[in-house]
């Protein structure tokens, strides 16, 4: 609903306006009671009591929103972030009624992406803080015997629980803005072969294939955010690929920038889920890919940290089409490329 003067775009020509209409509402008023001889005193009374009406309804459309907004904010102090004020003026009243609710609407989002994370970081400890307790649980009861099998299960939640941890230290860095680069040339053909190399002490049964064109593509990166980047992007692509599987690495160079892609091949990604694979925690409704994370031993967070490391460098992170029909998920990274001298 539409208030007076909503109109007018300008604060200090509402208020001359709201002067100049109830004086000139008390003047004509004044005017015809002294035309009709009525008693001064009674004339002086009723202008008076016209100008505040006057005034109090061209008034109201003015402070209206202000006191919605102290009700939103006071809502909003109890945990109320659905509350909005009605900002249909032009002045400045209304500017900021609309910067309010922007601000109401990012606040809400904030405050369900705070609920989201503690309830996933819960139910992500609690797994393998639940499996490590029963492995303790079995052996101190004496039911099972502290042998090598035995102690290698406790020592892959342990080893989860650390991976969980410290992603959780990575985004807290990148929320705090607190993660200078220390950029230097990386080759990527002899560093994406040690990524690999590492990749493979997982001991999951897949195979890797790398490629870069041309040999001495180079980019202007700190060495170890990028090895997040790739660490997690093989990662993630090993465990989507079926057991005998092969996780595809190719470099190449376009447009002077460096595209770094990673093929596995699972069952991909649903193209309405693309958008939300990098957001904390997020899983793909196929299960496949950059999805499921729970599923075997991911922490959700993997995705979430690659992104960070592509913007952080000036680069672009997303899930594209395939080759190839049922080829599986393919990730694109696009960083700024440095060649060797």
């Amino acid at each position: 609903m539409r208030r007076p003067l909503d109109r007018i775009g300008s604060l200090k020509l509402k208020l001359g306006i709201l002067v100049v209409a109830s004086v000139g509402a008390s003047t004509v008023l004044t005017f015809f009671a002294t035309k009709a001889s009525i008693y001064p005193l009674l004339t002086m009374s009723v202008s008076v009591l016209v100008a505040l009406a006057v005034t109090q309804l061209l008034a109201r459309g003015m402070t209206s929103p202000l006191l919605e907004m102290t009700a939103a904010a006071r809502a909003m102090a109890r945990g109320d972030y659905s509350r909005r004020v009605a900002a249909t003026s032009r002045d400045e009243v209304g500017e900021l009624g609309r910067a309010f609710n922007t601000m109401a609407a990012d606040l809400a989002t904030v405050d369900e992406q705070r609920r989201d994370l503690v309830a996933n970081v819960s139910h992500e400890l609690r797994t393998p803080v639940s499996a490590l307790r029963a492995v303790l649980e079995n052996l101190v009861d004496g039911v099972a015997r502290p042998d090598p099998e035995t102690l290698q299960v406790a020592l892959s939640q342990t080893e989860r629980l650390s991976r969980l941890v410290g992603d959780l230290l990575d985004l807290s860095r990148v929320d705090a803005g607190i993660t200078p680069l220390r950029r230097e040339l990386v080759r990527l053909g002899p560093f994406l072969d040690e990524a690999v190399e590492q990749a493979r002490l997982t001991e999951r049964p897949v195979s890797y294939d790398v490629r870069v064109t041309p040999d001495e593509l180079a980019v202007h990166a700190d060495p170890a955010r990028l090895h997040q980047l790739v660490a997690n992007l093989l990662d993630n692509a090993s465990r989507h690929s079926p057991a005998g599987g092969t996780v595809t690495v190719v470099a190449t160079s376009r447009d002077e920038r460096a595209v770094l892609e990673v093929t596995d091949q699972g069952p991909g990604i649903a193209e309405s889920d693309r958008a939300r694979v990098f957001e904390r925690f997020t899983s793909g409704s196929t299960g496949g890919g950059a999805g499921a994370a729970e599923q075997d031993g991911g922490t959700g967070l993997g995705l979430a940290i690659a992104r960070w490391v592509t913007q952080l460098h000036g680069g672009r992170i997303e899930v594209v089409e395939p080759d190839r029909p049922g080829q599986g998920c393919r990730i694109r990274a696009t960083l700024p490329e440095r060649t060797t001298p």
